[in-house]
């Protein structure tokens, strides 16, 4: 996996500004620290960082081919799993290749025959740019469900576009303001973001399923893929083998990498079941053992306490299903102090303030996973694909008046100074943002309310939250240069099980019954009937106390941009008084009262270190 960047200007000689393209190039060299390429052309400059995964030798970038007066460069961060069909189709057609299995290659070829319509032929993540030098022109795409990320800022003589948005501000051209509509992006909609949205003034999100032509007449964006209803006419039988041959083809092209591989395991269902499959093509292909990698956290055993959403921990599960597929397992224990110490860093690795100790937990795991792998599986998507979630379950269903992982609007506002409240309007902001998920989704002639209902539940789902969990999975795990990949998000499979009625994909009663039920025979029964648990998070009353008092450390100075944002009495309050603030989760399942300090520490060291302006 890589980074990207790049600068198109139609008016300034670019080549003359070498140093602005590294300088963006380099704020990238987390995702790619095996290599930089930079290239120039006097309106033109791309940027590359390489993480080898592929083609040690081969896959340089930026990467340039001819054919006949066509040339074309390629600056690229994915993965293609359908490379080789693409290749041998290319070759059939005349192409030859000078690498010997690069994906850069085949994507770069496949844009020179198919053009913009090479993206509907492509299966992986992906984000790349491509300069047509014959058009004068500038092709981005971002994959289907959005695992690889893509900003852009377009003025009015050019456009800049980058991986991560730190790539973007390292620009002189982009200021990092933040209007009313940037604000509520942050304080409402966060730790998520509305689709297409950059947060800061002027910048844009290339949104999943589309690509962009930036030429001399402007911006040309264009929608190649969308979830599509079709009658569901297979039965449970044939759902669950379908399922269960999408899944094995999945597991089975994402294992593809020259370097070594692993897969994340946390004894559930979803990660389970890629694990076992990646165990078998291990065996078939005399790849030796199968190494897997769970996290806990200091003194988990002692502090846990179950609830709704967070039932039990994982480490017996963890063990039993190790032991089931013989694999070399290895336990990541999260010391508390160093998570709270790496809220910052997270940050940093986020651009944006995120999910808080969600997050540094995933970054100090991710560190520790990739001393060992550099490719690792993970079993992210699952639940929102098949409807595995406790809000698709929970009482008042049928009420889509708020987007249903984001809780208790009303105490996180009033931890806000009442004129950030009036300035962004949160109510307003909410409303607006899920009417607009719901004209997108796709309906169903002679659906009943209930199944019409669950339809835009689990579009919700796949379109407003996975991708805050796709997000924060590529951000912490390309932190350290480890490429995560997520075989259920594999737009065939997505499509597929996105038309089987609710009825069938909870078949035995069961959440994601369907999918169990795929997997029978595969997993053991008690994995099988284990009910839904998320991403663990710490207990530990330690932790809540250290961020408690760093929060109050920025409370009690008198330089910090996050203050005039609060109502800084009644933050301080709750700090102090150590008492529930938040009875649910105010965002997903995790996200509780010391989650939402943390986040505000977060808001504070963003502010300070993009020097963020608020206008």
């Amino acid at each position: 996996m890589c980074g990207i960047a790049g600068w198109i200007d139609w008016k300034r000689d670019v080549s003359q500004y070498r140093k602005v393209i590294e300088v963006m190039t380099d704020t990238l060299s987390h995702r790619g620290p095996d290599a930089r390429g930079v290239w120039l052309l006097p309106n033109v400059a791309l940027g590359h960082r390489r993480l080898v995964v592929v083609d040690p030798e081969g896959g340089s970038q930026p990467m340039t081919r001819k054919k006949g007066k066509r040339e074309c460069t390629i600056v690229y961060n994915g993965e293609l799993y359908n490379g080789e069909e693409l290749r041998s189709d290319l070759e059939a057609r005349g192409y030859i290749f000078q690498t010997r299995n690069s994906d850069t290659e085949v994507l770069l070829m496949a844009y020179i025959e198919w053009g913009p319509l090479s993206v509907e032929r492509l299966n992986g993540i992906f984000a790349f740019a491509v300069w047509d030098e014959t058009e004068q022109s500038l092709f981005l795409a971002r994959d289907r469900l959005g695992v690889k990320p893509l900003f852009y800022y377009e003025y009015t003589d050019g456009l800049i576009f980058g991986s991560e948005l730190k790539a973007l501000l390292a620009h002189p051209e982009i200021e990092p303001r933040l209007d009313a509509e940037g604000l509520a992006e942050v304080l409402v909609m966060g730790p998520a973001r509305t689709p297409g949205h950059g947060v800061y003034q002027g910048v844009k999100e290339l949104k999943p399923g589309h690509y962009m032509v930036f030429n001399r007449k402007g911006v040309h964006i264009h929608r190649y893929w969308r979830l599509e209803n079709r009658p569901h006419e297979d039965d449970a039988e044939i759902t669950a083998a379908r399922i269960l041959d999408l899944l094995q083809d999945t597991v089975s092209r994402q294992l593809v990498a020259d370097v070594p591989v692993c897969t994340l395991l946390s004894g559930g269902l979803d990660s389970s079941a890629l694990t076992a499959f990646a165990v078998r093509v291990f065996e078939r292909e005399g790849r030796g053992r199968l190494h897997t990698f769970s996290v806990a956290y200091e003194g988990s055993e002692q502090y846990f306490t179950p609830d709704l959403f967070q039932p039990d921990t994982d480490n017996h599960w963890v063990q039993k299903v190790s032991e089931s597929l013989g694999t070399v397992h290895h336990s990541v224990t999260i010391d508390v102090n160093e998570l709270h110490e790496t809220l910052d860093s997270a940050q940093w690795a986020n651009d944006l303030p995120g999910m808080a100790d969600i997050d540094s937990s995933l970054y100090l795991f991710c560190r520790e996973v990739r001393k060992e792998a550099t490719v690792a599986l993970s079993g992210e998507c699952a639940d929102e694909v098949f409807g595995g979630y406790p809000w698709f379950y929970g009482k008042g269903i049928q009420n889509t008046s708020v987007f249903p992982w984001m809780r208790m609007l009303d105490e996180r506002m009033n931890m806000l100074s009442p004129e950030v409240v009036n300035h962004i309007r949160p109510r307003e902001y909410i409303a607006d943002r899920l009417h607009d998920a719901l004209a997108e989704v796709p309906r169903l002639r002679q659906e009943s309310t209930w199944e019409a209902k669950m339809r835009e539940m689990t579009y919700l789902s796949i379109t407003r939250f996975m991708p805050t969990l796709l997000d924060r999975k590529d951000r912490m795990s390309m932190a350290w240069g480890l490429e995560i990949r997520v075989p259920f998000s594999d737009h065939r499979l997505v499509e597929y099980v996105w038309n089987i009625p609710w009825g069938t994909k909870t078949y035995g009663g069961m959440p994601k019954g369907i999918l169990r039920k795929a997997l029978e025979g595969v997993l053991p029964d008690e994995v099988l009937a284990r009910p839904k648990n998320p991403y663990p998070k710490t207990h530990h009353p330690k932790y809540a106390a250290l961020v408690r008092n760093n929060l109050l450390r920025v409370l009690d100075s008198t330089d910090s941009p996050l203050l005039p944002l609060l109502n800084v009495g009644k933050v301080r309050e709750a700090a102090l008084r150590g008492d529930e603030v938040f009875k649910l989760p105010w965002f997903g399942q995790l996200m509780g009262d010391t989650q939402y300090f943390a986040f505000l520490l977060q808001v504070h060291w963003w502010l300070k270190r993009a020097r963020v302006r608020i206008i």
